[in-house]
């Protein structure tokens, strides 16, 4: 049955209820049996009465399921809340609704209005910047990207020829997980992992986990500068997505900067289609959006890749689909090379 539009403007309310049970732990308390909903509020630390209220509405969402006047029980669906189970999605949805975000998408209005990302008004920070300032959230959202990655990593290097190149450098690597994945893919290809200090002992670990960190030199560094020479491909692996036109074209001219006429530039982003039908509207149109809201950034067509690229001094030569497991978003290796 189709939504009407009052429903549709309904939908922050399930979306807190489902924030509000995973931030308090709500299903971890449930557990695998039924549980009275005193005792489960006595373990999360909240008001007995107001929680029973919360599994209620948990009990229309179809996340638990209400046995009698006290007692409650996880569906299938709301076992997922739980931290303890291989699909959790605990983390993804304390991620999604955390407040800083919250606060942001509250500001859509004004984002459209000046074009510009919302701004934390005490700090000045975006959402973005924020949640990586919390270290329980920079944790969580910095594992949430290791883990996209690791679902397409081995997709890139199926679909691109790395053993063309000596030196491989990951520009904005986090904590390797791509460049591990390409060098072990390409036994005789040396890496370069650059990136800001606090993601460097991870990426230590990673490439040390993977067998391949004698072959990669892990670099502190700022994108915001040019970036130092010695590489044949210079990998950026969803971060242009982060950035507004005039931003990610400074970050594409300091790559530019340190590169030479035969060198490559790869990035490693989603493509939306250029006219959307409704089913890739919500793939890609509420997660531009999205971009917008959290860091400032835009989703790109093909073609507003290519004037991205010829105004930072390359020509955008290639594209090539990145396969991916069902539900997640469609990649792309996009790869630039130098205007000469």
């Amino acid at each position: 049955m189709e939504q009407s539009l009052s429903q549709m403007s309904l939908g922050y309310v399930p979306a807190q209820v489902l924030y509000a049970a995973a931030e308090l732990g709500v299903a971890d308390a449930l557990g695998d049996g039924s549980r009275d909903y005193g005792s489960v509020a006595e373990e999360t630390g909240t008001d007995p009465a107001a929680l029973r209220r919360l599994l209620r509405a948990l009990a229309g969402l179809g996340v638990v399921t209400q046995l009698d006047t006290e007692r409650f029980s996880l569906t299938e669906l709301g076992n997922r809340l739980r931290t303890d189970v291989p699909d959790s999605e605990r983390d993804d949805i304390v991620l999604t609704t955390a407040p800083e975000l919250w606060r942001a998408w509250g500001d859509l209005s004004a984002v459209v209005r000046t074009g510009a990302p919302a701004l934390d008004p005490g700090t000045g920070l975006t959402a973005h910047e924020a949640m990586l300032r919390d270290p329980e959230r920079a944790v969580k959202l910095r594992a949430g990207m290791a883990q996209a990655a690791r679902e397409f990593a081995s997709g890139v290097t199926e679909v691109y020829d790395f053993s063309q190149f000596r030196t491989v450098a990951d520009f904005g690597g986090d904590e390797g997980t791509l460049i591990a994945a390409i060098l072990r893919a390409v036994p005789g290809v040396q890496g370069v992992l650059y990136d800001q200090p606090d993601a460097l002992d991870r990426a230590r670990a990673v490439l040390g986990a993977a067998g391949v960190a004698e072959r990669c030199e892990v670099v502190e560094g700022d994108l915001t500068k040019p970036v130092p020479a010695g590489a044949d491909v210079f990998v950026l692996n969803n971060i242009v997505r982060d950035w507004d036109d005039v931003r990610a074209t400074s970050l594409l001219r300091n790559c530019r900067a340190g590169m030479g006429p035969t060198d490559r530039l790869l990035l490693v982003e989603t493509l939306m289609p250029p006219v959307l039908t409704p089913d890739e509207s919500a793939a890609y149109g509420l997660t531009d959006l999205n971009n917008l809201v959290f860091t400032g950034g835009r989703e790109r067509t093909a073609d507003e890749y290519a004037a991205l690229l010829d105004g930072a001094g390359f020509t955008l030569s290639s594209t090539v689909a990145v396969p991916v497991p069902t539900g997640m978003p469609d990649y792309h290796v996009i790869e630039g090379t130098p205007t000469t």
